[in-house]
Formats: structure tokens, C-alpha cells, sequence
């Protein structure tokens, strides 16, 4: 049987995440969700307003044996600017802040690591500091329905990532599913 490990990433818009990361060859499953605010089980209504203290995520379920943590963190950072505070694209408001949610000692170290890494390239190239909250894995909520795989049933929704331009140092070792 296959080995399974999860990992809960905020960029932005839980859609946009999504999308990519369900092209990711050892990628079993991606969820959107809310995690990280003081509300049980939000609705996408209510986190918008701000108050909740959520942010929009993703979570991936991923075999470590054909893709990494480090690999998916690296498209993490490559595929949003982790720079800008509470934004990315259009979107606004906390709800859209870049953050990790770690689910072991490892995972929090790899993500340390990595975006310490990342950092070096930005500074590098011009940017400025990474935005990015580092915590332990909050309770996660599983988003409304229509929100799941939102860009596969809406090829023509929005999705405001685009990056910085900047390659993570490390590289990825991920490809596209055939």
C-alpha cells in the first residue's frame, strides 16, 4: 500500500492551488478548505467578512515516495508571492495571507528550510521580505462543494497568482502528469 502524508498550504485563493497542484504526478487528492481562525466550520460567506480569522487552503494528500514535502513547498513558493501581505492578484483581505501549516517537527523544519531558501533567491533578485506564517497544522475545514475543483469545472474562472518570478533555488523535481 502506498504511503500517504498531508500537507495544508494558504496562497491565496484556495482555487488557484488547487489547480495546480492536482497536475502534480504523486499528488493522491487536493480539498479546499478553511483552517486557522476561531470559528467552527465556516462558511466561505463568513470567512470573506474577515472576522474569522481563517485562511482560504488547500490540503494535499500526496505519496512521499513519488513527490516530496520539499517539492511541494517549492511550487509553493514559486506559484504566489509569498511577499505580499494578505493578497494575491485581486484578492484581499486576510483570508488570502500566505502561510504552512506544519504537521510534524519534519514538515516544520522542510518549511523553514525551504523558505529560508526562497528567501535568499528574492533578496537576490530584488523582493522584498516573505510574508509567509510557519504553524503547527490548525483544524481544517472542508470548503463548500462548488468550491472543490473549482478551476476543472470553471475553465475560465479567476485566479490571481502570479508569482515572482523567481524559481526556488532548490528546483522541483515534480512534473505534470501525463
Amino acid at each position: 500500500m502506498p504511503r500517504r502524508e498531508i500537507a495544508t498550504l494558504a496562497g491565496g485563493c484556495f482555487w488557484c492551488l488547487e489547480a495546480v497542484y492536482l497536475e502534480l504526478r504523486g499528488v493522491v487528492g487536493v480539498q479546499s478548505g478553511y483552517a486557522g481562525g476561531h470559528v467552527p466550520n465556516p462558511s466561505y460567506e463568513l470567512v470573506c467578512t474577515g472576522t474569522t480569522g481563517h485562511a482560504e487552503v488547500v490540503q494535499i494528500t500526496f505519496d512521499p515516495d513519488e513527490i516530496s514535502y520539499r517539492d511541494l513547498l517549492d511550487v509553493f513558493f514559486t506559484i504566489h508571492d509569498p511577499t505580499t501581505l494578505n493578497r494575491q492578484g485581486n484578492d484581499v483581505g486576510t483570508q488570502y495571507r500566505s502561510g504552512i501549516y506544519v504537521a510534524s517537527p519534519a514538515q516544520r523544519a522542510a518549511a523553514e528550510a525551504s523558505r529560508d531558501a526562497y528567501q535568499r533567491a528574492l533578496t537576490a533578485a530584488g523582493h522584498g521580505r516573505i510574508t509567509t506564517e510557519i504553524l503547527d497544522a490548525p483544524e481544517f475545514y472542508y470548503a463548500e462543494g462548488y468550491h472543490q475543483q473549482y478551476l476543472s469545472k470553471n475553465p475560465w474562472g479567476y485566479c490571481g497568482h502570479g508569482g515572482t518570478g523567481v524559481a526556488c533555488p532548490t528546483g522541483v523535481a515534480a512534473t505534470a502528469r501525463a
